[in-house]
Formats: structure tokens, sequence, C-alpha cells
């Protein structure tokens, strides 16, 4: 008899068990379906405040880093080493919209360093060296004709900021129109633009008038983050002189602005490519139209921010 009530106990007891366990995972449910449906809430009321004539700031980026160290590691060539990749992307932004004008100003750093020390070679370098060295900093001031199309001036100079500033370093002012299509989508289109290119070598680098195109896209898709930005600068003095960047980032919010990030950019350059030839491998009969004007990218993954 008492076997039997101990049984009836323990299934009385489990089914208890498992109505109670049932009934918190529906309350669960029911709380992240809340969680959701407010942060849907509060995604539309940010969109709202976006569109809102006036100034709004934010940055967002890409934090990577990479370190490893190895002792009497047999299986590979340098048995005792340390190593580290560190990379820092920043993407700040100011922008005031009113009726009648616009202002928007932006900049992108990307900065890397790497090292690679194998302690069995005294003679090796065992410091972080500078790998990657952006800087670009934009301003675009537009009078509205309409919604979508506005008289426009463009002020963007790039350079580097670790290694050799502002040598190259590149400047152009311009004019012509701005249209705005989408709210996410801004093209510079600049007839008259001139680009002044501060280097010591004046025989490679020289400044050209010619025509700018920019197009900066923005856009968030539920958690995703997409941002890209094509600078196109085409001489009108002669080919060689012209250059184009493109860039683009990828975010994923993961919690509360911080995620996984994605950039890459390609860039073509032709200055920088003969420089590069006669004054860093000693190329020196290399000429505009012999060296080879290789596709130049870079991509950088890690943690992401955005705030």
């Amino acid at each position: 008899m008492k076997r039997i009530f101990t049984i009836c106990f323990l299934l009385v007891a489990t089914a208890s068990f498992a109505q109670t366990k049932e009934e918190l995972k529906s309350i669960q449910s029911a709380k992240k379906d809340s969680i959701s449906a407010l942060q849907s809430e509060v995604k539309a009321l940010q969109t709202q405040i976006d569109k809102y004539p006036g100034w709004h700031y934010g940055a967002f980026g890409t934090i990577g880093a990479n370190l490893s160290e190895f002792s009497n590691w047999y299986a590979q060539g340098s048995p005792n080493n340390s190593a580290g990749n560190i990379t820092i992307t920043v993407n700040p932004y100011a922008k005031l919209n009113r009726e009648t004008f616009f202002w928007y100003t932006t900049a992108n750093v990307n900065l890397s360093w790497v090292k690679f020390d194998d302690k069995d070679d005294p003679n090796d370098d065992d410091d972080y060296r500078q790998a990657t060295d952006i800087f670009t900093l934009t301003s675009l001031y537009g009078y509205k004709f309409s919604e979508k199309l506005a008289a426009s001036a463009l002020v963007e100079y790039r350079t580097t900021l670790l290694n050799n500033f502002n040598d190259p370093g590149y400047l152009d002012l311009g004019v012509g129109v701005t249209w705005t299509p989408v709210s996410s989508l801004i093209v510079v289109i600049h007839p008259l633009n001139y680009n002044f290119v501060f280097s010591d070598d004046d025989v490679i680098f020289d400044s050209s008038l010619g025509a700018k195109l920019v197009a900066d896209y923005s856009k968030s898709f539920g958690k995703l983050n997409v941002k890209s930005n094509l600078s196109m600068f085409q001489s009108y003095k002669s080919s060689d002189l012209s250059n184009w960047t493109w860039t683009n980032a990828l975010g994923y919010e993961l919690w509360r602005g911080i995620g996984l990030g994605f950039e890459f950019g390609l860039r073509d350059n032709k200055q920088e490519a003969l420089n590069y030839a006669i004054n860093t491998q000693g190329n020196t009969g290399e000429t505009f139209d012999s060296v080879d004007n290789d596709l130049q990218t870079y991509w950088t993954f890690g943690l992401s921010y955005a705030f």
C-alpha cells in the first residue's frame, strides 16, 4: 500500500512540475513577444526622430583584435613566437536638415597594427607595425530646390594619420548638385571640382580640375545596418590623375548597439601605385604607362558598435 501511495505521489508531483514548467515557458514566450513589439516601436519612433529637421549625431565602427603566443610548438616553422593584429574603425557623423538647406559632415578612420615576434630570431622586429592607415573627412552643404534636388558644395579631405601625414593628401573642392531620391541615399554630382594633391614628390603627384561623384547609402534592415560610400574623381587633365574609393560596412546588432561588424574597401589610384613602385620598391624606371596599377583592397571583421 505504501508503495502504491509513493508511486501515485511521484506521478502527481511529476505532472505538476511539467504543468508548471509549461506555464513558465508560456509566460516567457509572451514576455519575449512583448519585448519584440517594444523594440519595433522604439525603432519606429527613432525613424520619425531621424526625419525631424535638426542636428543628428552618431558614430559606428568595428573593433577587431587577434593575439596569440606559441612556445615550443614544433609543428610550425617558428615554434616560439607571439603575434597580434589590432584594428579600429570609427565613422562619426553630424547632420543638419532644414526646410531650405542641409549640411552633412562625416568622417572615416581606419587604423590597424600587426606584429610577429620570432623569439628565436634576435634580429626580427618585435614591435607592432602600422598596417592600415585611412582618414577621410567630408562636408557637404546643399541649398534645396525641391525635396530631392539641391545646389551643393563639397569639401573632402583624405590622407593618413600614423604615417606620412598629408604626403600624399587630397583635398577636393567642388560645386554642383545633390540628388536624394530616398532618405537613405545621397548622390553628389559636381562637374566643377578641383583636386588639390599635397606631396613632397611633385613629379608624380599633381593637382588638377575635374568632376566629382559621391554616392552614400545608409540603411537599417531590422538589426542589420548597412553603409556604403563611393567617392570618384575624374580628372579633365589626364586619366592618370583620376582616382576612386569605395568603402562598405555591415553591422549586425546583438545587444544594445554591440554586435558583429564587417568592413571592406576598394581603391584605385595610379599616382599612389607609381609612387610606391619608385620610392618604395626602387623601380626608378617606372612610368604611368608601365606601372602595374593593381586594385587596392582591405577588409576588417570584428565586434561592431553604434551610438
